[in-house]
């Protein structure tokens, strides 16, 4: 359960002060505008003034049933008073005790902290690259927290965005929702469902938004429309066109786009219908409907739609507004893509959990304009600090709220009830990240004591969305997502150096952009190239140096260099790959198959997957997998190909086969070693082989794995060269029992790093407080204990802090780190 704790002794204006902000807090912040202190009396606004007010306690305390596992060190009470300082762009009151820690005796961390016989120092069950390792296992538990100035803003925005949009209180901006723009989000967008038509074809050529029905220019969404029983009942697709049979015999019904199909309007129950069709009767039998019209649009549910259910937003919105499709409409006094951020015109007593406790000054400034146009609140952080881009909302909210596919690039969706329902698409990881820096006691508000920049573009979104709709067209671009793509960042990045400051003190360097697509940031502008890039997909291009997809949609080859540059895809050196999603499954986690001992694992070696064009149902392109997975195949294939024909070294214990299974993960759990080769770009057989306990062999030269660049491979993996295939069965052969049951070992120690528990735990929260649900995914989750990918990510990040060469340009000299000598960078 969260807990704040509580101050041991106040002074008594203290005590008085806290009586004043929280009895007040609740009119004062929500009043509208910028509040007046005429509403306070001139004693109450000297002792505003003069000394803090501290806040410690919420009104959801005590709510929460699912353990809290995100953070042990997460809020931490300010101990000692406040002198009044107004200081916003350096740490507060750098303690005594702290600079005493800095006077002890340097300890050698080589020296405290061996590397062991693979030349790996373990921290935390994880065995990390040597000196990676060290510095964590003498630095990251000695990290103290330090006293950051939050500020919290209450600019307005012009004509508070005339009711269609989110004012962004830090820049006076407005965040407008979906089909409205303008200063004040007073212009309204037009955006059609098809585009332009003629004689032979009405409704134009093709796209995922095409209509013959109502179209809602907001969104570019098809809907039955006035006149229907059911108006609001999307009409998506192939639902209002003609489906023609099939041409022969066990072929596809293909959807006619040049003509509509009236009968879905039709109240005829003996005929097709949909948008009059009574949901009860469909049920029943009674009436006929049209099956290829079904709910696909978001907020939504039942077979027939007549259910409104929550819509996938940010953090659901964070407690402080409603999700409108995917877009938040945030509360008064609450800004940001998730309603997280207060302004001055929040309660404080429902500030998130990373802004307390906290200790609040009022600027002296108040009382002479008589207007509260920011605070300055004084909380205790351990570092490293992100800054999180509250960006315009085409990056990240529209993309969510237009999305034609409920599916599409987000990593859950809600049931009828309201319940969570995970899904297993491989992109939710961007999602499952951001959400968790926004909710993260690592997060902060100010710029100045950031040591990183988030930047919150979502091209999983992006990539799913492309030409799905008029105005997300990617005729501009040839027809590459790619391009698009790259077009986004750049975008985004204009954004950043015109309206915020922090880019040029490093020149990016301190910025993370996320890319979870399947060839990751081989397509990143060169202007953002200098940046630390999340992504899921490691090419070095130190062999494999142009676009390894098959699919010529994501290929990034054609993209000019004067745009991209001549970056490769991953720098080991600034990048990090992160694992993949995978859905949250209790039945997974009781099963407990990653601790399958190495006697249940009669497999010698194994993988499952698409063998390419000489198997059935295989890809047709030889480019698929760079031919990785079909030379494996071709030597050790356990199911005959198209020819009949096994493969060349098949052998008893070896299975390599294209056949699907139901039993998918206990025959990994049955295998001592499994197959983690690339897909279209990269595929999630690393994170399958880790969650079963199964030792990953990984195929693909040149290109990195989940934490590669900083964990010690050697100690739970194995890497075979591409062109050691042939003897690639002979090279396991030749491990001993010993070194197989010490990688099995380390495997068990480290799967929990793959797990996104942090982010699973966030929605078990939201659960509980909403619906009072707790499932036992909440609970599995809820159980596990050690370091998760965000608790990586932050570790990763905290050593990069101290140890990137290029921090030494910066003069942080003001700075707090709270940690001893031997851990700070030494120029």
């Amino acid at each position: 359960m969260y807990s704040f704790q509580k101050w041991s002794s106040w002074s008594l204006v203290a005590v008085i002060a806290t009586v004043v902000a929280l009895v007040s807090a609740v009119h004062l912040f929500l009043s509208p505008g910028s509040p007046s202190l005429d509403d306070f009396g001139a004693s109450q606004v000297d002792i505003l003034q003069n000394s803090s007010v501290q806040v410690t306690g919420s009104r959801e305390e005590g709510k929460n049933i699912v353990p809290d596992n995100r953070s042990k060190d997460a809020n931490k009470p300010v101990n000692g008073s406040i002198d009044g300082s107004k200081q916003i762009n350096a740490s507060v009151e750098q303690g005594k005790d702290n600079k005493n820690q800095m006077q002890l005796p340097i300890v050698d961390l080589k020296v405290q902290y061996p590397a062991d016989s693979q030349n790996a120092v373990v921290y935390r069950g994880a065995p990390w690259k040597a000196e990676i390792g060290r510095w964590l296992s003498g630095c990251y538990p000695n990290t103290a927290a330090v006293k950051i100035v939050e500020e919290i803003n209450g600019k307005s925005c012009k004509n508070d965005c005339s009711g269609q949009g989110i004012c962004n209180r830090q820049l006076g901006q407005c965040r407008c929702f979906h089909g409205f723009g303008g200063e004040g989000c007073s212009k309204r967008l037009q955006l059609n469902c098809n585009f332009s038509g003629s004689k032979e074809d009405p409704y134009g050529r093709w796209v995922v938004s095409i209509c013959s029905a109502h179209c809602d220019t907001t969104r570019a969404m098809c809907f039955c429309g006035e006149g229907t029983k059911y108006p609001n009942r999307p009409v998506a697709e192939g639902c209002g066109f003609v489906i023609n049979p099939p041409s022969e015999p066990g072929g596809p019904s293909l959807a006619d786009w040049t003509k509509a199909d009236v009968d879905v309007f039709t109240t005829n129950g003996s005929r097709r219908g949909w948008c009059n069709v009574n949901p009860k009767e469909a049920y029943d039998g009674k009436v006929h409907f049209k099956e290829e019209c079904d709910c696909k649009y978001d907020g939504l549910w039942g077979r027939f739609c007549e259910v409104p259910v929550q819509s996938v937003c940010i953090n659901q919105c964070a407690g402080h507004g409603y999700c409108r499709g995917g877009f938040c409409q945030c509360g008064k006094g609450w800004y940001g893509a998730d309603c997280s951020i207060p302004s001055v015109l929040s309660s404080v007593t429902e500030w998130p959990k990373w802004l307390r406790p906290a200790q609040i000054n009022v600027p002296d400034n108040a009382q002479q304009t008589g207007k509260l146009d920011n605070l300055n609140a004084i909380v205790e952080k351990k570092r490293p600090l992100i800054y999180v881009y509250d960006l315009p909302p085409e990056f990240n909210s529209l993309l969510l709220e237009g999305r034609h596919f409920k599916l599409e690039c987000v990593n859950r969706i809600y049931d009828a009830r309201n319940a969570t329902i995970w899904t297993d698409l491989l992109y939710g990881a961007q999602m499952a990240l951001y959400e968790s820096i926004l909710a993260s006691p690592h997060r902060t508000l100010n710029g100045e004591e950031a040591d990183y920049f988030f930047v919150p573009v979502l091209d999983s979104c992006i990539i799913t969305r492309a030409d799905d709709a008029p105005h997300i067209s990617m005729q501009e671009h040839s027809g590459l997502r790619s391009s698009l793509t790259l077009e986004f960042y750049k975008k985004a990045y204009d954004h950043i150096i015109t309206q915020y400051p922090y880019w040029n003190r490093s020149s990016g360097r301190d910025h993370i952009w996320s890319f979870m697509w399947d060839e990751g940031a081989c397509s990143a502008p060169k202007e953002i190239w200098n940046s630390m890039m999340l992504v899921h997909w490691g090419n070095t291009n130190s062999k494999h140096n142009h676009s390894t997809t098959a699919y010529w949609a994501d290929n990034w080859d054609p993209i000019s260099s004067e745009r991209r540059g001549n970056h490769p895809c991953f720098d080991p050196d600034k990048d990090l790959v992160v694992p993949a999603w995978k859905q949250p499954d209790a039945h997974a986690l009781q099963a407990k198959l990653w601790s399958w001992p190495g006697e249940k694992r009669k497999t010698f070696f194994y993988f499952n997957g698409n063998l390419g064009p000489a198997y059935e149902h295989g890809r047709p392109e030889d480019t698929y997998s760079m031919g990785i997975r079909q030379k494996v195949a071709a030597e050790f294939g356990s199911s005959p190909n198209k020819k009949g024909e096994l493969g060349k070294q098949h052998a008893p214990d070896v299975v390599v086969t294209s056949l699907r299974t139901d039993h998918y993960h206990e025959e990994l759990a049955s295998s001592i070693f499994c197959g983690v080769m690339p897909g279209d770009g990269w595929s999630g057989r690393m994170e399958d082989s880790i969650f079963q306990g199964c030792i990953p062999v990984v195929i693909q030269d040149g290109i990195y794995l989940p934490y590669e660049n900083v964990l010690n491979y050697k100690s739970f993996a194995v890497r075979i060269k591409e062109d050691e295939i042939p003897n690639l069965i002979n090279i396991l052969r030749g491990f001993n029992e010993t070194e197989i049951e010490l990688k099995l070992a380390n495997v068990k120690k480290i799967w929990q790093r793959f797990v996104y528990r942090d982010s699973v735990l966030l929605e078990a929260e939201r659960q509980k407080i909403a619906l009072g649900l707790v499932e036992d995914w909440a609970m599995e989750f809820s159980q596990l204990l050690e370091d998760d990918v965000f608790a990586t990510f932050i570790q990763v990040l905290h050593y990069k802090l101290h140890n990137d060469p290029w921090r030494r340009e910066l003069n942080h000299t003001n700075k707090d780190y709270g940690l001893p000598r031997e851990c700070l960078m030494r120029s």
